[in-house]
């Protein structure tokens, strides 16, 4: 897998700076949005044609560095 960095950035002009694919107006938290509110791949593919497998995979690999390195808002038990 290539380095998620290759298909993910943040651009203050962009998306007011989230963390977004490359070439698209598609933020990370959105895909992962859709995943999680049951869209496939497929559909993802299917709806947004600028979207790669390549990036989406990016997109999976961000999120776990993210998790990994606690930047993302605490789970509370």
């Amino acid at each position: 897998m290539a380095d998620w960095r290759e298909y993910i950035h943040s651009d203050p002009d962009i998306l007011a700076g989230k963390a977004a694919i490359k070439g698209t107006r598609l933020a990370a938290e959105f895909v992962l949005s859709l995943l999680a509110a049951g869209w496939s791949e497929v559909q993802l593919l299917e709806n947004y044609p600028t979207l790669s497998r390549p990036a989406l995979r990016a997109v999976f690999a961000y999120a776990a560095e993210c998790l990994r390195d606690d930047t993302l808002y605490p789970i509370a038990v």
